[in-house]
């Protein structure tokens, strides 16, 4: 019987193999052939004999549902409705698993349908995509949300622009097409739904991919279509594109007859000013915020529902049915509650609904739940549910009961799980299968060598592959339905044994994420973008002249003799030189630009005088001050670099599996900081490293990987955090990733009680404690450490000189760690005189979106109507009232304008055990809105918390406005912040500063603008405490860091016993004036201040590779590099060898090129008289004048000019004051002397 079983076994085997070959060969989905056994179980065989029926009931576990949906789409389309957006992404992903591509997610807008907001172009882009893609899917999954809204039947536009290689098109034509699809035209594409135009390149990001395109055309002809990286705009060669689709950033495109339609509306309503104003930018052909409001009015086409877009024979799934039909009945209400609250908001912020007699936009409403199934028998499609086991509210012959008992699940607990490694034992030994299912590699590795300990005999899947006989089949693919099918057919000969499938979720009780199918990009370094944006107005700092205003950018066209050449220069105003005079002005050429820095400080500087003495004094006072600290600061860096510290060795395997368990894709950001990390830890100086990065831009997972990796060297850890709630945060976090591995975390804090903390202090002196989360009790004494390897302290900005201190003394050698989003102005001090390494974390994480930001006079209608929006995402509320003294009257209104609404109140003043339990319930989702202080402005992550309202917001600092909007938007879902303030309130300017700020940089990663901002705002004062501030107000705060980088050198090499530098080491001003024709077109790159970003770079360009690496960037930005910029970069060349030479300035004067200064010796002079007879020297000038060079040897040759004139220059340079030759085009060899003669007067 068992060889029959075996031979049985191995034909199979046989089969398979070959079945899996073709599968992987036709791109087969990872479960697809799971789902095929799975679906041979006769419960399943059932349901799908049911398909046709008009109305079926089904009962079962969450677990079935997958896997009845993959079967039911085998015989017919499928739209599935879930109750919550969170849901039907879930299931999606468990879908594509199973049937790959012929899945797709249907996404609400994350507005209301009457909202004067419109939805994010990436979600407009993704509908319009499904819409299209509707014959070839199988499934369609949306949320109750996607399902009741009702979609224009058909829009021009919708369909998508497709551009692929080798196609002929005009990129004007395509160009017009973008602006119809409501793309905005920039000059930097950095978000969705933006374009930009440079000559023939075409950069573009469409509303549905995670980057952009650049797409180069020749003629008509599109000769190349690459991907590109938005921080440093370059293209990114790993991936290739080849053709895109680019749909629509928003649901109406505007068509002539919309826009006359808008025209006509305009004037019927012109007394409504905020609506007329809307109509009017619509009948311009702009796209406006909120107009979407408008879409019954403004289209022709009839509103229609998605069921309605699905093909004949659809089965419409209705997922829970009791929970969609109150979703779908919130949302009715909610909405109807912000058309009537009709709010009219200040000019700055954004409006309310669209509310006008006569307008009638109902056609844009929810539909009832009633309606909908209505919708869905008239147009044929059969209506099913599926409901949890006992809750189908039908009669008993319309329900179809699916049976199944979910698979083994242990979720954690160790003993269970050897229970069922048990049982799968016994299982596979009987000639069973199994399946396990998890979406991170390293999982997967992990659970072949723990099956194996076990005796289980085990196989990694290929896409597409049956599970066989005797063995547990691993795949990598998300799941969370662990299952037992009890009869799925059977092997020939063997016996009927059940197929069990158990997932991650089973297994270790973890949430896991989707990143079976994420790709990681390799971390990169390279120059970040930061264009220079200079405003008329704005100061800057010139090295030698001091404080100046910019007023513009312009051209000159110089004359040399009968030679004209155009440069381009910024042109700066400075303090008369005369009194009553108008101010002197500054023309700066484009090579001179690293010359410049923008000016932050005080208030308005005043402006310098060109060449007087009181900037010179002001250089010299701010230096001497430098000096002082620079000492301070260099003593502690000197200890540190003579402590030796722990070298921790390369990362181990565990390392790069836990690492790989992370359920979310790395930013490039955040790998490089990784890196940077792990460098310092394997490297024998202690590791004093900064990592700035805005709210939730995933600082701690760095953390958590350091963490890991000095725990793997057999070393402790400290992190310290400033509030017993991160502690608790930080702990779960740690305990969660670093499950499954043997390492020990306590937590230290006010929770912990005395015998607690007893045992703990006990385990941190005999090592077996790894890892303690805690606050400032870890810096008390009586802390011992057996071996403390790393600190890492988080929210650097909320510890005291003392606290920090305590941890000095710990640490001269051991490696720290200090992480923060607004980093106070000392710490950016110090990272930037160098004596502490700082990484920044810029780039957003994948699925963030930027915060909707209203600012407004407060209204009660309208907060009521923004709580309950959240209710109805499951979302909670933070309620800003900054006085604790009415903090429970304000939360009695609350109660009484949203009493469905659990509502709780925190603040600083209350008895600390009592905050602590009503944040944690808080945190446990106990509540709805919590009506609290400021105190939530300190890194509290509560993932679930997406709206913030704030009461009397003209009364705050920008830093405090940014990280209270920091708190919410954490998630997946998108964030709102009201600021708001009293109806009727007269704002100060400062506080009408503030909140515009705050309203325009809504974007990403804003935290670093604002800081800027608060710094001008506020005066750079406390950068370095009081006695500093005059001296950064003087000089500007760039050269201020500057001064004190150069004393820590300074000091550093007296430290070392070499002699210091005794000069002024800025960069030194090279005037070169020749009659070359040298600056960037305007046809070249239109916008000024990407101009402005080129020249900046090839002015502090120190040799030939800078100038290859501005090379390739403008080739891949911009094009092929037109004749004046080779020569721009021939300049460049020249002031890299008068820079070794030491001549700072080369220019014609009359008929005769001046070098100066020069100091000739006898020799020399003899040389100059020998090589040059018609070139004079004078010692007192310290100048050399030579005659203009000629091409040719008669009177009446022209003179050289261009690149040629260079090349004559640098060949005297070389020839003069040894120093190499040098080709100025770039070439290596020195090009061969051509006939040139000088001629003398």
């Amino acid at each position: 019987m068992a060889q029959k079983a075996d031979r049985a076994q191995q034909a199979d085997k046989d089969d398979k193999a070959d079945k899996a070959a073709k599968n992987a060969a036709n791109g087969a989905p990872m479960l697809a052939g799971l789902l095929k056994v799975a679906a041979s179980d006769p419960k399943l065989k059932g349901l799908a004999a049911q398909v046709g029926e008009q109305e079926l009931h089904i009962t079962g576990i969450d677990q079935a549902r997958p896997w009845a949906i993959g079967t039911l789409a085998h015989h017919a389309p499928v739209l599935v409705v879930t109750a919550t957006g969170r849901e039907a992404e879930d299931l999606t992903a468990e879908l594509k698993a199973m049937l790959g591509e012929k899945v797709a997610q249907f996404p609400a807008w994350e507005t209301l349908p009457h909202e004067r907001l419109s939805p994010g172009a990436d979600i407009v882009g993704k509908r319009a995509r499904v819409l299209g893609r509707i014959p070839e899917l199988k499934v369609v999954v949306t949320a109750a949300r996607g399902y009741a809204q009702p979609i224009l039947a058909e829009a021009e536009g919708r369909a998508p622009i497709h551009l692929a290689e080798e196609q002929e098109i005009e990129l004007e034509h395509v160009v017009s097409e973008l602006e119809f699809r409501a793309y905005k035209h920039v000059d930097m594409v950095a978000k969705r739904g933006e374009y930009a135009t440079r000559g023939g390149i075409l950069d573009v990001f469409p509303t549905t991919l995670d980057y952009p395109v650049r797409v180069e055309f020749w003629g008509d002809e599109v000769t190349d279509i690459r991907q590109f990286s938005v921080a440093d705009q370059r293209t990114i060669a790993e991936i290739e594109v080849g053709e895109v689709d680019i749909y629509p950033a928003r649901e109406l495109p505007i068509t002539n007859t919309v826009a006359a339609k808008a025209a006509a509306l305009a004037r019927e309503f012109g007394g409504n000013a905020a609506l007329a104003e809307l109509l009017t930018k619509v009948s311009e052909h702009i796209p406006a915020e909120g107009m979407e409001a408008l879409l019954p009015v403004l289209a022709d086409a009839p509103f229609i529902t998605l069921p309605e877009f699905m093909p004949a024979g659809t089965h419409v799934l209705l997922v829970a049915p009791e929970k969609i039909r109150t979703r779908i009945a919130d949302l009715e209400s909610t909405d109807a509650e912000f058309l009537a609250a009709g709010w009219e908001a200040a000019a700055m912020g954004a409006d309310g609904p669209i509310a006008a007699e006569g307008l009638d936009t109902e056609a844009g409403s929810y539909r009832s739940f009633e309606s909908l199934e209505v919708t869905c028998r008239n147009a044929g499609l059969p209506v099913w549910t599926f409901s949890p086991p006992g809750m189908a509210l039908a009669d008993e012959s319309l329900v179809l009961p699916l049976e199944f008992e979910p698979g083994p699940t242990p979720r954690g607990d160790v003993k269970e799980i050897d229970a069922m490694m048990a049982q799968l034992l016994a299982h596979t030994l009987a000639g069973g299968r199994a399946a396990f299912i998890a979406p991170a590699q390293g999982a997967i590795k992990r659970m072949v060598d723990r099956f194996k300990e076990k005796g289980i005999a085990t196989k990694a899947a290929t896409p597409g592959w049956e599970p066989s006989a005797g063995e547990v089949t691993l795949y990598q693919a998300l799941s969370h339905a662990g299952l037992v099918f009890p009869r799925v057919c059977k092997l020939k000969d063997a016996e009927s044994l059940p197929l069990v499938v158990v997932t991650e979720t089973d297994l270790t009780g973890n949430r896991v994420g989707d990143i079976a199918g994420a790709k990681r990009r390799p971390a990169k370094r390279r120059n970040r973008v930061d264009p220079l944006a200079l405003k008329a107005g704005d100061f800057v700092v010139h090295e030698t002249h001091g404080i100046g205003k910019f007023l513009k950018m312009a051209e000159r066209t110089i004359q040399a003799g009968d030679e004209t050449s155009r440069r381009e220069y910024i042109v700066l105003e400075y303090a008369p030189s005369k009194r009553g005079q108008p101010g002197d002005q500054l023309w700066v050429p484009m090579d001179s630009l690293d010359m410049l820095s923008k000016y932050t400080g005080g208030e308005a500087p005043h402006l310098s005088k060109m060449g007087g003495s009181d900037w010179k004094n002001t250089k010299k006072k701010a230096r001497a001050a430098v000096r002082e600290i620079a000492g301070e600061l260099v003593e502690l860096y000197a200890k540190r670099q003579a402590a030796p510290g722990h070298q921790f060795a390369p990362d181990t395997p565990w390392q790069a599996e836990m690492e790989d368990n992370f359920p979310y894709v790395e930013t490039e950001d955040q790998m490089l900081a990784i890196d940077a990390v792990k460098h310092d830890m394997e490297s024998a100086v202690p590791m004093d490293r900064v990592v700035v990065g805005d709210v939730g831009y995933g600082k701690t997972e760095v953390a958590v990987r350091a963490a890991f990796k000095a725990v793997q060297d057999g070393m402790q850890v400290a992190v310290l955090v400033p509030t017993t709630l991160l502690a608790q945060q930080h702990t779960d976090t740690f305990r969660e990733r670093m499950a499954g591995f043997p390492i020990k975390i306590e937590v230290l804090s006010r929770f912990t009680t005395a015998k607690e903390s007893k045992e703990i202090l006990k385990g941190l002196a005999d090592g077996t404690v790894d890892i303690v989360i805690g606050t400032h009790r870890l810096l008390q004494t009586g802390v011992h450490w057996k071996n403390l390897g790393l600190i890492v302290v988080d929210e650097e900005q909320r510890f005291g000189v003392e606290h920090k201190e305590h941890i000095k003394a710990l640490k001269s050698s051991v490696d720290v760690l200090t992480m923060s989003a607004t980093p106070i102005p000392r710490t950016l001090e110090m990272s930037m005189a160098g004596i502490r390494e700082m990484s920044t974390i810029l780039t957003p994480p994948e699925d963030r979106h930027p915060v909707l930001t209203y600012v407004g006079a407060y209204e009660d209608k309208q907060v009521a109507a923004a709580i309950r929006r959240e209710l109805l995402r499951d979302g909670q509320t933070f309620f800003i009232h900054n006085k604790v003294a009415d903090i429970e009257k304000k939360a009695r209104e609350l109660r009484e304008l949203v009493p469905e609404a659990r509502i709780v109140v925190a603040h600083g003043q209350m008895n600390e055990e009592l905050l602590e339990k009503t944040v944690q319930g808080f945190w446990d989702r106990e509540y709805d809105v919590l009506v609290c202080t400021t105190i939530v402005e300190t890194g509290l992550d509560i993932a679930n918390a997406n709206t913030l309202i704030v009461e009397n917001a003209h009364h705050m600092g920008l830093s405090q406005l940014h990280q209270l909007r920091g708190r919410v938007g954490r998630s997946r879902e998108r964030g709102y912040a009201y600021f708001l303030y009293p109806k009727g309130a007269t704002l100060t300017e400062t506080s009408y500063d503030r909140l515009a700020t705050i309203a325009q940089n809504n974007d990403l990663g804003a935290g670093m603008a604002v800081a800027m901002k608060d710094l001008e705002m506020r005066g750079a004062g406390n950068v370095l405490g009081a006695q500093q501030s005059g001296h950064i107000a003087g000089v500007g705060f760039d050269l201020y860091v500057r001064l004190v980088g150069e004393a820590v050198e300074t000091f550093k090499a007296m430290a070392n016993g070499e002699i210091p530098k005794a000069t002024d080491n800025g960069p030194k001003e090279i005037r070169i004036d020749l009659p070359v024709d040298a600056h960037i077109p305007e046809a070249y790159i239109n916008s000024e201040r990407l101009r402005l970003e080129v020249y900046r770079k090839l002015a502090s360009s120190k040799d030939n590779a800078d100038l290859q690496l501005i090379v390739e960037e403008m080739e891949d930005r911009y094009g092929p590099l037109p004749q004046e910029v080779t020569r721009l970069l021939a300049v460049a060349r020249l002031r890299h060898q008068a820079r070794r030479a030491g001549v700072s300035d080369i220019a014609v004067q009359g008929t005769r090129i001046k070098i100066h200064p020069v100091e000739l010796p006898d020799s020399k002079q003899v040389r100059l008289k020998r090589l040059f007879p018609g070139a004079t020297y004078r010692a007192a000038a310290q100048a050399i004048q030579l005659s203009f060079p000629k091409a040719g040897r008669n009177v009446t040759s022209p003179l050289l000019r261009d690149v040629e004139l260079l090349q004559w220059v640098s060949d005297f340079l070389s020839q003069m004051f040894d120093v190499p030759e040098l080709d100025v085009s770039g070439g290596q060899a020195p090009a061969k002397k051509k006939n040139v003669i000088s001629v003398s007067e």
